[in-house]
């Protein structure tokens, strides 16, 4: 599963490519299910299809599903939960500290799901080298909310709003 990024144009912007790259590298099963989660948040065309079209472009041809109606973290995690019922191993691809919340979400919602969670191959030295200080420290920050935001968080509807 790879998480999209708030992208205001109609190609996929660097961050939201290096998620796709670090999501087809992450994949080990013959038979792998893409699941790409993001609705329309800062632009037009959902993330999850601007993820999507450039797996495909980089030569995905495996199973694709896309998720276009997640605004949040937990909107992401809570519409992909029936793409993930049937999977053998789950992998949550992000910058870092992002996958870890959604990671954290996931055993919130669905502890059985969760042991089934493995790490994706979403790290590498020098990838992204200057805006992984930004994300890191925007990743701190969220994650130092997050025994808060769990406490608060309602189970799953269609359409939940909380948490971000």
């Amino acid at each position: 599963m790879v998480l999209g990024f708030g992208n205001r144009g109609t190609k996929p912007n660097v961050v939201n490519r290096y998620r796709v790259r670090a999501a087809l590298r992450s994949l080990r099963s013959r038979n792998p299910r893409l699941v790409c989660s993001g609705g329309s948040v800062h632009g037009t065309v959902s993330e999850a299809e601007l993820l999507a079209g450039h797996a495909r472009q980089l030569g995905y041809r495996g199973e694709l599903i896309t998720e276009s109606g997640s605004r949040s973290t937990w909107e992401n995690i809570t519409n992909v939960l029936p793409y993930l019922e049937d999977a053998g191993r789950i992998r949550i691809v992000s910058n870092s500290l992002h996958a870890e919340k959604a990671r954290a979400y996931l055993r919130h919602l669905r502890p059985d799901l969760a042991e089934r969670l493995v790490k994706a191959d979403d790290y590498r030295f020098g990838e992204l080298i200057l805006l992984k200080p930004i994300m890191a420290a925007l990743g701190a920050w969220s994650l130092r909310r997050l025994p808060v935001t769990l406490a608060e968080a309602k189970p799953p509807t269609r359409r939940s709003t909380v948490p971000r």
